[in-house]
């Protein structure tokens, strides 16, 4: 049988008088191969990436120490409200400086979003009276689980990716508006993600004392979930140190506002934060080394074309 096996072809095409699983003992492992395509890790570019994840559940931490204080009237409305107005033009001047946008396709966008977002405002303006009694007749504990599983669908959910340069020109001037979010924004998970952010705003704003805080609260969470995000994709394709820093900033806002309230709950988000920026990406460095895929003869055959 060895004799006749040296004669062997691998192919289905020719007559051969072998089995079709028939494989040569001696060029069974020639052709094995550990780990094909694989590029490993290293340390700093993981903790870089996960700087979005930060971002994101430092912006979660953030909304929920405004409604904290808005619901216990430590807060004024007002002041968010005049907040969140200077931040939506300084985040859409920054927007607007990051990608150097085309002033005769920018002059018209620009155009539609201000409508646009001129149509959300006086919409949630209107819709106040109506969200803040919207539950009503619903248990406070309902409440809080309720938001606490829809801010884990958004933490999940969320879209951590980068944005490649060359993909800044379909996004200028998508910050100002919802509308402009559902139009460029394919991915089904980050539709999803902002909703579930948007919809326990919503009944966390329900609890609140007056109208003016609901509007303010709901104006809030729009930005902060729904336009904050597309910024931070264009911060993404900015410099390391820049991106660093920005990160730094805004875990340091978050925990300075969430440690007046709750000290246990500051230090539970400081540990997240750790754990998810450095900790996180060191066990996938190191876990890289038990990675052992191995592909051989075995597999099932590709084809190869000119």
């Amino acid at each position: 049988m060895s004799s006749e096996a040296e004669g062997w072809n691998k192919v289905l095409w020719e007559r051969q008088p072998f089995p079709d699983n028939y494989i040569h003992p001696h060029s069974f492992l020639s052709s094995l191969r550990r780990n094909p395509n694989f590029k490993p890790y290293t340390y700093w570019p993981l903790v870089l990436l996960c700087c979005a994840i930060t971002q994101h559940l430092a912006t979660i931490f953030t909304f929920l120490a405004v409604f904290v204080r808005l619901k216990e009237r430590w807060l004024d409305a007002r002041v968010l409200l005049w907040l969140s107005i200077v931040s939506f033009f300084g985040g859409y001047a920054l927007y607007e400086i990051l990608s150097c946008s085309n002033p005769v396709r920018g002059t018209f966008t620009r155009s539609n979003a201000i409508k646009s977002s001129l149509l959300v405002f006086l919409a949630l303006m209107g819709l106040s009276p109506v969200l803040r009694t919207l539950t009503a007749a619903t248990s406070s504990d309902s409440i809080w689980a309720l938001s606490a599983c829809l801010f884990l669908l958004n933490a999940l959910l969320a879209d951590y990716s980068s944005m490649k340069p060359v993909q800044q020109e379909r996004w200028i001037s998508a910050t100002l508006t919802l509308l402009s979010i559902l139009i460029f924004r394919c991915r089904l998970s980050s539709v999803l993600s902002m909703n579930a952010a948007i919809s326990s705003s919503v009944v966390l704003a329900s609890r609140l004392p007056d109208d003016l805080a609901v509007f303010a609260l709901v104006l809030f969470a729009v930005q902060l979930f729904a336009l904050f995000p597309i910024l931070r994709h264009q911060l993404q394709v900015t410099p390391q140190v820049a991106q660093i820093l920005f990160t730094l900033t805004l875990c340091v806002l978050s925990f300075t506002l969430t440690a007046p309230l709750s000290v246990s709950v500051a230090y539970i988000y400081a540990g997240i934060s750790i754990t998810v920026t450095f900790v996180a990406p060191g066990v996938l460095v190191w876990a890289q080394k038990y990675k052992k895929h191995i592909r051989g003869p075995w597999d099932v055959a590709v084809p190869r074309l000119n």
